[in-house]
């Protein structure tokens, strides 16, 4: 059997008509929505990455401070 699809928040089934195409899916509502935007600004959530697993991303992530920083210097100058 499949199991329906439930708000992440209320876990509340998600009616069958609900698309990706709706303002709120994959939420059941707008406050549900909201309540999930709001634990993300609060910092509640986190995506938890060891970032000496992928040197790649790392890399990427310094380059960019890097640049960034030499842009400032420049523009105080």
């Amino acid at each position: 059997m499949i199991k329906p699809l439930t708000c992440p928040i209320c876990d509340k089934p998600l009616p069958p008509q609900m698309t990706q195409d709706s303002g709120v899916f994959p939420f059941c509502s707008s406050r549900c929505k909201n309540v999930d935007l709001f634990r993300w600004s609060d910092g509640k959530y986190a995506i938890v990455e060891d970032l000496a697993q992928r040197p790649d991303i790392l890399q990427e992530i310094l380059e960019d401070d890097l640049f960034t920083q030499s842009n400032e210097e420049e523009d105080i100058y």
